[in-house]
């Protein structure tokens, strides 16, 4: 979605999409509690969601922290992390990308888990307890101002959160802030290619369920690069066309086969990576 990435767009103001966003993250979370598997965008074989992990990854997490998965990649694979880095996963959730990335780094290393969300956090902690995991921080705060000192972490990981953000230039500048110089962004996020309708953009269903609110790829790029970052790619991993466009429109209020045909081959999974500059060098 094109414009300025201070606006929360046609969906609603920024009060709005994140009292919204808290809303259905925190029914998430209970409903993972419950026994049930949630998903970001619709049911149990949404094309967002689905096949991001390994048998051998899920099988070294507690079962709620697989089933509270609402990502749409693997970051902790994406940022190829190394014993003793410090990590920082925007938007946390249940604490899967938390989890993996804190055996990556191993006992010398951290990984922060940052969520807005109560039900999301408390999840996450007993996760946390439940693997065994102790070099975890799971901290309560918004991805606009994450509460940790400039220049403290090696690695930035997020998973399908940043296109939920009204002001995504606003969490790209924390993102570097929070960066050590020559540190790494590596998150898996819904990326567009083209103009998405107007009916879409402007519902508060999809903005939750990470289309509306997603940024064009271009644009994606424009911000990280205001931001201060470089080296910048995006590589599409998911592509989803017209069956997939459907079932993430299913329950949106909207004519779905005319405007899964619409939006055909526009909405896809990406790898985004950038790098903030070493000053060293």
């Amino acid at each position: 979605m094109a414009g300025d990435a201070g606006d929360a767009g046609d969906a609603g103001d920024a009060g709005d999409v994140k009292a919204v966003v808290k809303q259905k993250y925190g029914e998430a979370a209970l409903r993972v509690v419950g026994g049930c598997s949630p998903s970001c965008c619709g049911g149990e074989a949404d094309p967002v969601t689905r096949d991001l992990y390994s048998d051998a990854e899920a099988a070294t997490l507690p079962s709620d922290a697989v089933l509270a998965s609402l990502g749409c990649g693997n970051p902790t694979a994406l940022a190829e992390l190394k014993s003793g880095e410090t990590v920082l996963d925007l938007g946390s959730g249940g604490g899967i990308d938390v989890l993996l990335s804190a055996r990556r780094v191993g006992p010398t290393g951290k990984a922060y888990g940052l969520d807005m969300t109560d039900e999301m956090l408390e999840l996450a902690r007993e996760n946390q307890r439940k693997a065994g995991v102790p070099n975890v921080e799971f901290l309560k705060g918004e991805i606009e101002h994450v509460p940790l000192p400039d220049a403290s972490v090696d690695v930035i990981i997020s998973n399908c959160v940043i296109n939920l953000s009204a002001d995504k230039g606003q969490v790209l500048r924390e993102a570097f802030r929070v960066l050590k110089p020559g540190g790494r962004f590596a998150v898996s996020d819904i990326v567009i290619r083209g103009e998405m309708p107007e009916a879409v953009k402007k519902n508060m269903e999809l903005w939750v369920g990470c289309v509306a609110g997603a940024l064009e790829d271009q644009e994606y790029r424009r911000l990280l690069a205001a931001a201060g970052f470089g080296a910048i790619e995006i590589e599409p991993t998911r592509t989803f066309g017209v069956e997939d466009a459907r079932a993430v429109l299913e329950g949106a209020g909207l004519d779905v086969e005319r405007t899964a045909r619409e939006v055909e081959g526009r909405i896809m999974s990406a790898f985004v990576r950038a790098t903030k500059p070493d000053e060293g060098r």
